[in-house]
């Protein structure tokens, strides 16, 4: 394989890595939850089984890695681009804060507050990404729109406990 490839393939590899170590660091506070708190809250009929959320996340880190990459590939010297790197990161930051505040602190309300500005953030990554690739950006949408329906649940577990 030529240097040129190498460096491609490395690259990947870490834009997919990086979301997938958040995930990972946020399910530390997740895994301790699962069978004590969060078991004995009441929760919507139209909660996911639990074995869902593992593999929905793992698939939703490999393709925020993906769009990542995308956009990386078409270069990070221009505005628009550190714009969009910087809402990647800063929507990243609050995908383990989501964990951290639900999980770790119990705080479902506040929770709520920080999903809902997770979704602003997503759909303003979205946005800018489309703007440098628009593959990248489509690999968001199911991202926004699984926060979407995280938020409807996080919101029913908080009406009703």
């Amino acid at each position: 394989m030529d240097t040129s490839r190498s460096r491609t393939a490395l690259l990947f590899i870490a834009c997919i890595t990086l979301p997938l170590i958040v995930g990972f660091a946020g399910s530390v506070f997740t895994s301790g939850s699962i069978n004590g708190w969060y078991a004995g809250l009441t929760k919507p009929t139209f909660t996911p089984p639990a074995w869902v959320f593992a593999p929905a996340w793992t698939i939703l880190y490999i393709l925020m890695g993906s769009a990542l990459f995308l956009v990386i590939q078409e270069g990070t010297g221009t505005p628009l681009a550190r714009q969009g790197l910087l809402l990647f990161a800063a929507q990243l930051a609050l995908n383990f804060g989501w964990s951290l505040v639900f999980f770790g602190m119990h705080a479902i309300a506040a929770a709520l507050a920080v999903l809902l500005l997770l979704i602003i953030l997503i759909a303003a990554t979205a946005l800018v990404f489309r703007r440098i690739s628009a593959p990248a950006a489509w690999l968001l949408v199911p991202y926004l729109a699984w926060c979407c329906f995280a938020a409807t649940l996080n919101a029913g577990i908080w009406m009703i406990n």
